[in-house]
């Protein structure tokens, strides 16, 4: 197909046999997901993609096994990686929640700011300056 060709058909949602394994989500779908924050994708449980949206500070958050890849899209915040969380509680199998972080580095992140948090460490948005949207790539 010549470049041109390729362009024109890009952003076009293909025949589900034009590319095997290729999974598409047009426009209308990925900000759609945005509005409330979700998971776009999970394809085999080694990675996950999520659409994030935050308007208001978050929780402390520990990752036992996944790591985070952070895009940052839209808005800014303040964001604190490392430290102690001291008031953890379990929400999910290798995931932590809390409220009381002592230490940790705070960084302001803006959109075209990419984060990546290793497994084990604590982080958390602690300002938000809404909307603030970013995707997050989870990688175990």
């Amino acid at each position: 197909m010549a470049g041109a060709e390729a362009a024109k058909n890009f952003g076009a949602d293909p025949p589900a046999s034009s590319q095997p394994g290729v999974t598409y989500f047009p426009k209308e779908k990925v900000d759609a997901s945005f509005s409330t924050g979700e998971e776009l994708y999970r394809p085999d449980g080694n990675y996950t993609i999520i659409t994030s949206r935050r308007d208001s500070p978050g929780m402390v958050e520990v990752h036992e096994q996944d790591s985070d890849l952070i895009y940052v899209l839209k808005g800014s915040a303040t964001f604190i990686a490392g430290g102690i969380l001291l008031d953890g509680k379990r929400v999910a199998e290798h995931e932590m929640r809390g409220t009381k972080l002592t230490g940790g580095a705070p960084q302001t992140v803006v959109a075209g700011d990419v984060i990546i948090v290793p497994a084990g460490i604590p982080h958390w948005f602690k300002e938000v300056h809404a909307p603030f949207l970013y995707y997050t790539v989870k990688v175990r």
